[in-house]
Order: C-alpha cells, then sequence, then structure tokens
C-alpha cells in the first residue's frame, strides 16, 4: 500500500514539474517614458533591441516631459524616464523616484523656428511681424521653456505676449506649423527634420537659451526590472548613438 502511495506521490511530483517546464516564459516587459522629440528614435531603438533579445516587449509613453513626470509621480508604471530637461528629472530625483547612480546624458538638441509662413523671418527681431506663434506650454513643456527664455533674452517677449498659442508638447507644435494653423513655431531641429510641410526658418542662436540636455535614468522601481537595466546600458552603445545621429540629435 505504501509503495503504491510513494508511487503516484512521484507521478504526479513529475506531472507537476513537467507542466511548470511547459509554461512558457514570461516575455520581458519594459515600461519606457520619453520626451515627445524622441518618439520616431526610441521606435527605431526598442525594434532594434527586440530584433536581438527575443521577447522583449515595450509599453511606451510620449509626451511632454513634466506631464509624464507628474504622471510617474502619480504612481504610473515606468521603468526608465528621458526627459527634454534636466528641470524635471531633477525634480523626480527630488522626491526620489529615479535611481541617481543610473542617469546619464542621453542626447542634446537645438531649438529652431519652423513654419510654412512666406513672410521673411530670419531671427528673433522678425518674429513680431508674425501674427500667431505656437510654442509648448512652458510649466511642462521643455522645448516651451527655451523658447521663453530666447524670447526674454532677445527683449521681444513683450510684443509677442498675445500672439502665442500654446500646445501640449512640442510635436503639437509642430503638427499646427504644418497645418498652417499658425504661422511659425518653436520646436527643436529634430522634429523640423520629420515635418513634410514646414520648413527651419532660422536656428535660434545658442546664447539665447540654456542647452537643450536629455537626460536619461531607471526609475526606482525600474531598478528591479533586469531587462530595464539591459536596455538603459544598450542606449549608452555605439547602435544607437548612430541611431541618434540619423534623426538629428547632437551627442555632446
Amino acid at each position: 500500500m505504501k509503495s503504491a502511495k510513494s508511487l503516484c506521490s512521484r507521478i504526479v511530483l513529475s506531472l507537476f514539474a513537467f507542466s511548470i517546464a511547459a509554461l512558457p516564459a514570461k516575455a520581458a516587459q519594459i515600461n519606457l517614458s520619453a520626451a515627445a522629440s524622441l518618439k520616431e528614435a526610441i521606435n527605431e531603438m526598442s525594434d532594434k533591441y527586440t530584433a536581438t533579445h527575443g521577447g522583449t516587449t515595450f509599453v511606451k509613453n510620449y509626451g511632454a516631459s513634466g506631464a509624464i513626470a507628474g504622471q510617474i509621480e502619480n504612481g504610473a508604471p515606468a521603468d526608465i524616464f528621458i526627459s527634454a530637461s534636466t528641470e524635471w528629472m531633477d525634480y523626480l530625483k527630488n522626491k526620489n523616484l529615479i535611481d541617481p547612480a543610473s542617469r546619464t546624458d542621453f542626447a542634446y538638441n537645438v531649438l529652431v523656428f519652423a513654419g510654412t509662413t512666406t513672410k521673411k523671418v530670419s531671427g528673433m527681431k522678425e518674429l513680431a511681424g508674425l501674427d500667431k506663434i505656437a510654442i509648448g506650454s512652458p510649466k511642462s513643456v521643455p522645448a516651451g521653456e527655451y523658447a521663453t527664455e530666447a524670447m526674454k533674452k532677445s527683449g521681444v517677449d513683450q510684443k509677442l505676449a498675445s500672439k502665442l498659442v500654446m500646445a501640449k508638447d512640442v510635436r503639437e507644435c509642430l503638427t499646427y506649423a504644418e497645418m498652417g494653423e499658425v504661422d511659425g513655431a518653436f520646436v527643436y531641429r529634430t522634429d523640423a527634420l520629420q515635418a513634410k510641410k514646414a520648413r527651419i526658418l532660422f536656428v535660434v542662436p545658442a546664447n539665447l537659451y540654456s542647452r537643450v540636455v536629455y537626460p536619461m535614468a531607471l526609475t526606482v522601481s525600474g531598478t528591479k526590472n533586469a531587462d530595464a537595466k539591459s536596455f538603459i546600458s544598450w542606449l549608452k552603445e555605439s547602435e544607437a548613438k548612430s541611431i541618434l545621429k540619423k534623426y538629428g540629435f547632437e551627442l555632446k
């Protein structure tokens, strides 16, 4: 009787072990939140990474850096955060929501003014001759903050105050410019290079605004995700850097 019970137990254990082994491995998932201006570059990078790291899936969230920081603060799932300014990364650091040791500068960008207007616009002073100008809302959109800084330093902020059309992120600015709803928009050079109708009317002088820096870091929850750690390391390698260059980003 004992031997029969013992045999039965061994069979049950064997079947249990077999069923566990037969279960498919849980797919790696990385929750990635990044500035809207990085969308095309990050999409290509994640596709490249998935091609060599089978089973990895990405849940991507693009938007204004300030809006994303607020989402992370309120508990939205995120393993990696890439901001379009140091301000919002510092904000999350002060809230103890990112891993400072993983923080690094990912890329750099340049602010330009782009549009479809036929009016002559070759510098900041000539913006006063336009009717409508799009900028990202400075409270949450870094491109809008840089634009505001440039307008103040060039002394045209008061003249342009009534002409400004606020957008939720830098891509919406570009959309307004593409559709002709505004004469032009302050966007990043990388955004303007994606435009189908709008063209770069002038590059905003670098001495008028703080340098556009894209810091990236693991969130505190991301430090527990081995796949997120692997991907953020890959983002520092040559293949990722070549993609950034392709889309017009600067690396130093």
